[in-house]
């Protein structure tokens, strides 16, 4: 078979049959983009259907007399957007005419009336409305622009787009002085210049030939070559429409449709993603055998505007028949991933926040409404059936005590519909084979005994330190009394152990640390003191001019038994610079618990994540606490600790997601199970961070263990967590019992008591 790619000859793009051309299409759009095909859940906004150009197979442009007002009012503007956001949506299209004011003086009069210059001023005074106002993102569609002009939408607009449609001189475009072809490139080349992620498209069937298609397609590929900015391009079939010049037109041929989604996939870069809308065809998701890996945007909320005579596709049904044919429906922003975390940025500051607030660890758009620490109800489980040879390969050579590469854990990280289901599944078994059914829990009490700290940790918002922003909360420091009651009321209350950690304050000498294990020994001889994060030894040991090893057995001899894996958060360093810049370091982190386990203290294993890195750093995170877990066996579980968004400083600030997804979240419990399995028996999950139903369901995917019962739980509560500070065992018995598991006390060594 012929392998065709940029350099192909177009002659053999003429002449190659469709099979040929659909099948190297095929296999290269899976190669670049998987089994994941996406759409963005949009609202539709037609600012205005007055246009001055008059295109020959358009019914969206209206004349003065046959519109109730020149221009959507900004009410009517966020009456839609509200709904949207209601709905569940990310983007809010403008769609419009183009340079109205220029053919009506209705629409110059009303803007002018309102201030606005032009229609392209009231575009991005809507959009920055739409923008503060719901948080959805504006995409916004308004014709060729001006350099000037497109620099004003990228302020307020997650990304812009202009058709191309067909850079030949053709009949359709006669009386449409904006798409002549050089206004059209010259936009082009404006938002490649300002670094605008742009939408272009192809219109199939209004006249042009097969070989001015591949010129269109072409100097979109030129265009993106020299300045990386198109992120979609959109082949769009022509349907003649009744009162238009071209109504007794043919419609695009399916030959003709397909073909040029085809040849497009093998001209164009694979980094642009390739689009067909789905209620243009009756069987969209036959599209999917030539090459798109897109659906564009779906509205449950508006109609396409554009096309009102077709309906955008069910959801759920659109899904199932993806599913059919292998693949995944999901949701993405109008934003693609690849335009959203790079240097120098595609994304205006403004506008950032916005975008990661709805963005999911693979920059995506969040698949539900869940979020850690709230009480929002879970999604359930994927209903669907295909998974990719990528997960099944692993899954079936995996056996306990495998040893997962980086690009395996990605994998496993972002699978999705029957690939999650089928990891968690097998985390489940395994748990099953390794450890049993029981699910156990430790009777304790968190003593956090200061808030007050040096370091300035963004995602906390639980220290009183230089980026506190005096959320929740007075400054404290607990006496040494204090420690020693709270001590006593646990014990009295049936607690085996006290969960200690606090801020770094800077008052306290090395010595600081000793003292807190006497006042807990004064409270409880026996109570298992859990203790100290690594950051707390590490500057312990700093402060007391010693090193790890003697410091650490210091605190042995005074009484310590355990360290929470606390103040890991992400082992990679570039997120630990924006994470916590000056806190210690993944070597240092490391360190400390290497030398622990010499000194014969027992730790754990800890990740906060879903803040703002992603599944290369979480495979980065497991793979560094496995060696070291292989080289000591110290370790005795893995907690993972899903970030808790809502009053933290790096979030309020617009410089964080909001946690991770509830598959995410699962996932990382999962595949924890999977990886750490013959090693690490233990994986806990934080009912304060998942609440009662996610634990539950956590607890099917890997888990084993409810963490402790914790009285007095602040730091998640301090994040804006909902959930109690405290978990007795009814309530614990109750989140165990629809499993038909059974539920046991256990010490914080595990056994069983």
């Amino acid at each position: 078979m012929t392998t065709y790619g940029l350099a192909s000859d177009v002659s053999d793009l003429l002449s190659a049959p469709l099979e040929e051309l659909a099948s190297a299409a095929f296999d290269r759009a899976r190669r670049a983009h998987g089994y994941v095909v996406t759409y963005s859940p949009k609202v539709f906004i037609p600012l205005t259907k007055l246009c001055r150009d008059r295109c020959g197979y358009c019914t969206f442009a209206q004349a003065p007399a046959h519109v109730e007002a020149p221009y959507m009012s900004l009410d009517e503007v966020m009456a839609v957007a509200q709904a949207g956001q209601a709905a569940g949506c990310t983007e809010a299209l403008f769609t419009l005419g183009e340079r109205p004011e220029l053919r009506y003086d209705e629409a110059a009069r009303w803007l002018a009336a309102r201030g606005y210059q032009s229609t392209v001023d009231y575009v991005a005074s809507a959009a920055q409305m739409v923008l503060e106002a719901t948080g959805l993102l504006p995409h916004a569609n308004a014709g060729a622009l001006f350099r000037h002009e497109l620099e004003q939408l990228r302020g307020v607009s997650a990304s812009q787009g202009m058709m191309l449609e067909s850079l030949a001189n053709l009949a359709a475009h006669r009386l449409a002085p904006d798409k002549e072809p050089t206004r059209r490139l010259d936009t082009l080349r404006f938002a490649g210049e300002l670094r605008i992620p742009f939408t272009t498209g192809l219109l199939v069937g209004i006249g042009e030939s097969r070989q001015e298609r591949l010129h269109t397609l072409d100097a979109i590929r030129r265009s993106h070559d020299e300045y990386g900015h198109v992120q979609e391009v959109i082949i769009q079939n022509f349907l003649p429409k009744p009162r238009t010049a071209m109504a007794h037109e043919p419609a695009a041929s399916d030959e003709e449709f397909h073909w040029t989604i085809a040849v497009a996939r093998l001209i164009l870069p694979d980094s642009i993603h390739l689009q067909a809308p789905p209620n243009l065809s009756d069987d969209p998701t036959r599209l999917l055998s030539f090459g798109i890996d897109d659906f564009g945007g779906i509205s449950p909320v508006t109609s396409d505007h554009v096309n009102p005579e077709r309906a955008w596709p069910a959801l759920d049904v659109l899904a199932s028949e993806c599913d059919a044919r292998g693949f995944n429906l999901t949701p993405r922003l109008t934003i693609y991933p690849e335009f959203i975390d790079g240097e120098p940025s595609f994304l205006d500051e403004k506008v950032r926040p916005a975008v990661l607030a709805h963005a999911d660890a693979t920059w995506l758009a969040r698949d539900d409404q869940w979020f850690s620490g709230s009480d929002v109800t879970p999604p359930p489980r994927p209903s669907s059936h295909s998974t990719t040879t990528a997960v099944t390969s692993i899954l079936a050579r995996y056996v306990p005590g495998y040893e997962f590469d980086r690009n395996e854990l990605v994998t496993l990280f972002t699978a999705r519909g029957a690939d999650y289901n089928a990891v968690a599944d097998l985390a489940n078994g395994v748990r099953q084979d390794l450890v049993g059914d029981a699910v156990s829990f430790v009777i304790n009490r968190n003593i956090n005994y200061t808030n007050v700290c040096t370091f300035k940790c963004r995602f906390c918002a639980f220290s009183k330190g230089p980026l506190s922003l005096n959320l929740r909360g007075d400054p404290y420091l607990l006496t040494l009394e204090e420690i020693s009651e709270r001590v006593r009321e646990a014990e009295d209350r049936g607690a085996t152990e006290v969960c200690m950690q606090g801020g770094i304050h800077p008052n306290f000498d090395g010595d600081y640390y000793i003292d807190v294990i006497a006042a807990v020994r004064a409270g409880s001889p026996k109570i298992h003191i859990h203790a100290f994060s690594a950051l707390e030894v590490f500057e312990g040991a700093r402060r007391s001019e010693q090193d790890l090893a003697t410091y650490l057995t210091r605190l042995k001899d005074a009484g310590l038994k355990t360290l929470p894996g606390t103040a890991a958060e992400i082992l990679d360093d570039e997120i630990r610079k924006v994470l916590c810049p000056d806190k210690i370091n993944s070597d240092q982190w490391l360190e400390v618990h290497r030398v622990a386990h010499s000194v014969g203290l027992h730790s754990n294993i800890t990740i906060m994540f879903g803040a703002v890195e992603g599944p290369d750093s979480w495979a980065t995170h497991l793979l560094r606490t496995r060696e070291l877990q292989q080289q000591t066996g110290g370790f005795t579980e893995s907690v993972p600790l899903p970030f808790v968004h809502m009053a933290t400083p790096i979030f309020l600030k617009g410089r964080s997601r909001r946690g991770p997804t509830f598959r995410e979240a699962v996932l990382m419990h999962a595949v924890a199970r999977l990886h750490y399995a013959t090693l690490i028996d233990n994986i806990q999950v934080s009912w304060v961070k998942m609440g009662v139903a996610g634990s539950r369901r956590i607890l099917q995917a890997g888990a084993n263990d409810l963490g402790g019962t914790l009285m007095d739980e602040n730091i998640s509560r301090a994040a804006g967590a909902t959930h109690g500070q405290a978990m007795d065992v009814d309530t614990l018995r109750d989140l165990v019992a629809p499993l038909d598991r059974p539920l046991y006390q256990r010490s914080t060594l595990y056994q069983t008591l």
